[in-house]
């Protein structure tokens, strides 16, 4: 796989998880208390859902720079998949040590695989150079 194989691949992981995260923060802030509630949770207000919608729309922004830049965007792709890991490490713990909650382990396990998928990515770019 040539450079620009690679450059092209990392740039897809990242857009696919840009919109996984303006997708995600869209419905956490759209979405009725009710909705939400549908996937496990217990909301009395809504403001932390809410919070972490604006979260995700917030790092979405790092995710398309450093697709739209990858050559200069060495600190966006590594907060990028370090997000996606400390995610992934939250929700374990809090799955196996608060609320064994389905949709809290799906989201862990999607968590660690997009940030793998961007590490690897970025390594393989890295290493086409």
């Amino acid at each position: 796989m040539s450079s620009s194989n690679h450059r092209l691949l990392l740039q897809w992981v990242l857009w696919l998880i840009a919109v996984h995260s303006i997708c995600f923060g869209m419905a956490l802030i759209i979405f009725p208390t009710g909705w939400i509630e549908f996937f496990g949770f217990q909301l009395r207000e809504k403001f932390f859902a809410d919070q972490g919608g604006v979260f995700h729309l917030i790092i979405s922004l790092a995710y398309i720079i450093a697709a739209l830049d990858p050559e200069n965007s060495k600190k966006f792709v590594f907060l990028s998949y370090m997000t996606k890991f400390a995610a992934a490490a939250f929700l374990f713990s809090y799955y196996l040590f608060d609320r064994p909650i389905f949709m809290v382990l799906l989201s862990g396990v999607g968590d660690l695989l997009m940030g793998v998928a961007i590490l690897i990515s970025y390594r393989l770019y890295i290493k086409s150079l």
